[in-house]
């Protein structure tokens, strides 16, 4: 699974600054280069291509880009400020993740720092009139660089902060985090099914200091600290629980000193907000958020509703998609036992927020009970258990919030579906 300090990275990779500032760091790079170039280039070679028009082009350069970017951050926020006020706050992290963004503003800020360098080494006449040449060979690569960027930013920002497109980057990285635990049911560990009497009584427990969010769970780091002393390590807060000093993360048996103690509480990366990375609860959450804010009498959109009662039911389908047995099985942490991920909390998650809400609107009652009725037809168990549930309440709660007797008709008529498949 991955170690800590990977998933670390990659939060900080998702930040906004960080392809920015790579992208700056390589654009003066790059503007600087010719220096060390201009050795090899003929003599002859700038009067023969115009080189010396590349002052003119790095000013145009240096002053529409920095209008771009002012324009395109202005953009920005306002894109964030829809998905914030219209879908839902919890799914503006994505929206500010999203890579053609990122791409683009750290695009423009680069190519607005490869000319003001450009410009500051010409007006010292470091380059040279050979150096000339390169730079303005890359001048033109950077403008060409910088109109595809636009054609592709144009494009974005037609969808940026909308919501259908929000919901499909709620729903994608839902699907990521579900698949992930569906191939690693109990992250590479062994499973811990029942705390009470699978924890032996010898077993010493560890408290964290703070209250938050387990965000993420370094079960490889967990491996090593067991096998060091041959010992073993039972999970208590797997990620997207919400933990306090009050109750253990973990317990560990067979292990001696303190220095381990702290080294497992390392293992547990602790925030004030959940991450969509191992909490596939979290993502389908966010989705029942989306939903239940298209349901409010501010908004009015049971469309959108209904568009989430589908994407919940593709989420729950991921756990039938065929895993390679091996993979399932495989035990890569034999010395750590992980509790795994409750069924029904994923159908409580999806729907229950949306049953209730939606309770008084007819069609969302009916699309709720047909996607029950689909849910209780897949070849698992749990699907049907759940999904009759669901029904039983879903009913109840329409029959309650329902004036006419039609609508509660067409409800329980699409709910008597349910149970009888």
């Amino acid at each position: 699974m991955t170690s800590r300090w990977i998933w670390l990275f990659s939060q900080m990779a998702r930040r906004i600054w960080f392809r920015a500032s790579l992208f700056s760091v390589l654009a003066i790079a790059t503007a600087l280069v010719a220096i060390l170039i201009r050795p090899y280039i003929p003599s002859d070679l700038p009067t023969k291509i115009g080189a010396d028009a590349v002052d003119n082009i790095l000013g145009i350069i240096a002053s529409s880009m920095l209008t771009v970017t002012t324009f395109s951050l202005s953009t920005m926020v306002s894109a964030y400020s829809a998905a914030t006020s219209n879908v839902t706050p919890r799914a503006t992290k994505l929206v500010m993740e999203d890579s053609t963004t990122q791409n683009v503003l750290a695009t423009f800020v680069g190519s607005f720092l490869f000319s003001l360098v450009g410009i500051i080494a010409l007006s010292t006449g470091a380059y040279g009139e050979s150096g000339r040449v390169v730079l303005f060979v890359v001048t033109i690569a950077v403008i060409v660089l910088i109109v595809v960027t636009l054609l592709r930013w144009i494009d974005h920002l037609s969808r940026l902060g909308r919501v259908t497109e929000t919901t499909e980057r709620v729903e994608n990285v839902t699907v990521t985090a579900m698949r992930s635990r569906r191939e690693r049911p109990y992250l590479g560990c062994q499973a811990l099914m029942n705390v009470a009497s699978d924890v032996p009584a010898t077993a010493r427990p560890i408290f964290m200091a703070r209250i938050g969010y387990v965000q993420h769970l370094d079960t490889g780091a967990l491996s090593g600290i067991a096998k060091s002393d041959n010992g073993r390590v039972f999970v208590g807060a797997i990620p997207g629980q919400l933990i306090d000093p009050t109750e253990p993360v973990a317990w560990f048996d067979g292990l001696q000193g303190k220095d381990q103690e702290e080294r497992i509480r390392s293992c547990f990366s602790i925030g004030d907000t959940r991450s969509f990375d191992q909490d596939p609860r979290f993502g389908s959450s966010v989705l029942a958020e989306i939903a239940s804010r298209a349901l409010s009498p501010a908004v009015n959109d049971p469309g959108t509703a209904i568009d989430v009662i589908t994407r919940a039911m593709r989420v729950l389908a991921v756990w039938l998609e065929p895993v390679d047995p091996e993979v399932e099985n495989e035990i890569l942490y034999p010395n750590v036992y992980v509790p795994p991920l409750d069924f029904a909390d994923l159908f409580d998650d999806l729907f229950t927020p949306i049953a209730r809400d939606g309770a008084g609107i007819v069609e969302v009652g009916v699309r709720l009970q047909k996607t029950f009725e689909t849910l209780a037809k897949f070849d698992d168990g749990r699907y049907r258990e759940n999904a009759m549930r669901h029904s039983i309440e879903a009913l109840r709660r329409s029959e309650l919030a329902l004036v006419f007797e039609g609508d509660k008709e067409r409800i329980k008529k699409s709910a008597d579906a349910v149970g009888s498949n």
